[in-house]
């Protein structure tokens, strides 16, 4: 696997885990405050965001 493509794919597994978590916290604030639909669709994205980062930490560990 080439240098570029292993910077890209850490990249992307820290945009997603911490994206991801930014996303929820903005969701859970929206439904203790504000609009609770907005708030769970937000969770929702936010956690299957998260979910893809690890799974792309686990595919990164499978590499050679």
């Amino acid at each position: 696997m080439s240098k570029n493509a292993l910077v890209w794919m850490e990249r992307l597994i820290w945009l997603l885990i911490f994206g991801g978590l930014v996303l929820a916290c903005l969701g859970l604030f929206l439904v203790r405050g504000g609009d609770p639909v907005w708030g769970w669709v937000l969770i929702g994205k936010g956690g299957t965001a998260v979910a893809g980062g690890v799974l792309l930490i686990w595919l990164r560990s499978l590499w050679p």
